[in-house]
């Protein structure tokens, strides 16, 4: 266990406090099993990955949306597929856990995704984009959300098919995040409907 200092600025005197946190085991996590998992009431969510490249980022995904416990992710075009070593080494197993689709193109799941009910944002930089802060996904509602190669983003004609893109604000002097980490930051989002 690790004492914890912190401190409390009162005026003009600092309090310390000292307190102990201690890490939890993962038997004391109440985690799911996988097909607890695909019994539980799931985040209305879809994430669709349109030619991700990157066996890593795919798998980094899959864990993402088991840690957000998402309705399913969607493979597209040279997006890879399970099984694979690769995805495995980064999803650690998500990608049994998490539902999954491979489609020919991200055309063909954004079809599929309006026909089932599915509002679908981009996740692109563009003119008329809503600032991820601004966005409030309505409760009740189901969404799909549109994330892009890491070279080329969200292709152009997918772009046109979706309701809306939502941008992410960036400060720095890149003008892009990694894919899987704005899968993070935008799941987390709808998490809070």
């Amino acid at each position: 266990m690790v004492p914890v200092r912190v401190k409390f600025r009162m005026g003009r005197f600092t309090l310390f406090y000292i307190g102990i946190m201690r890490k939890l085991r993962t038997i004391e996590m109440s985690r799911l099993t996988v097909e607890d998992f695909k019994q539980a009431e799931k985040l209305p969510l879809v994430v669709v990955l349109d030619d991700v490249r990157s066996m890593y980022n795919v798998g980094s995904v899959f864990r993402t949306a088991d840690a957000f416990r998402v309705e399913a992710v969607y493979l597209c075009g040279i997006t890879a597929t399970p099984p694979s070593t690769e995805i495995h080494k980064t999803a650690l197993g998500a990608e049994d856990s998490v539902e999954w689709k491979h489609f020919a193109t991200a055309v063909e799941a954004v079809d599929a995704l309006h026909a089932a009910g599915y509002e679908v944002y981009g996740v692109e930089q563009v003119e008329g984009s809503t600032m991820l802060h601004d966005f409030v996904p309505v409760a009740g509602r189901r969404y799909a959300v549109v994330l892009g190669n890491e070279v080329k983003g969200v292709h152009q004609e997918v772009i046109d098919m979706c309701d809306g893109c939502l941008e992410i604000p960036q400060f720095g002097t890149k003008h892009s995040m990694n894919v899987s980490v704005t899968a993070g930051i935008i799941m987390y989002k709808f998490l809070g409907k």
